[in-house]
């Protein structure tokens, strides 16, 4: 996270709340807004504390907050098999067969990934 300043803003995430408000910034040299259109602005982030440090409300209130816990593997599995079955019902039965594999396949991925 960026270093707070005297007042305790952080000018990075301000300037991120700025276009969130206003959709761009100003040229300060031509006098002209510059308006920034189709971004998408993803971010996560985890509990303040440890070396993380607080967001203002006024960024916050921006984004959808999401949180949750870990889920077991057998229910990641399930969720994620149900989609896929979902999915490929347009697709010859070869490829039906196949969501129950991919998605076994996809969370050991995901778990030698998260280590």
């Amino acid at each position: 996270m960026p270093k707070k300043e005297t007042y305790g803003a952080q000018p990075p995430i301000e300037l991120v709340r700025q276009y969130l408000d206003h959709s761009g910034w100003y040229d300060r040299k031509n006098l002209q807004f510059m308006k920034l259109e189709d971004l998408l602005i993803l971010c996560t982030m985890g509990p303040p504390g440890g070396g993380r440090t607080f967001i203002t409300n006024r960024v916050i209130r921006h984004f959808n907050m999401l949180a949750y816990t870990d889920l077991p593997n057998d229910i990641i599995n399930t969720i994620f098999s149900s989609l896929l079955s979902f999915y490929f019902k347009k697709f010859p039965e070869p490829i039906k067969n196949l969501a129950k594999p991919v998605s076994e396949y996809c969370l050991k991925i995901f778990e030698f990934v998260k280590l």
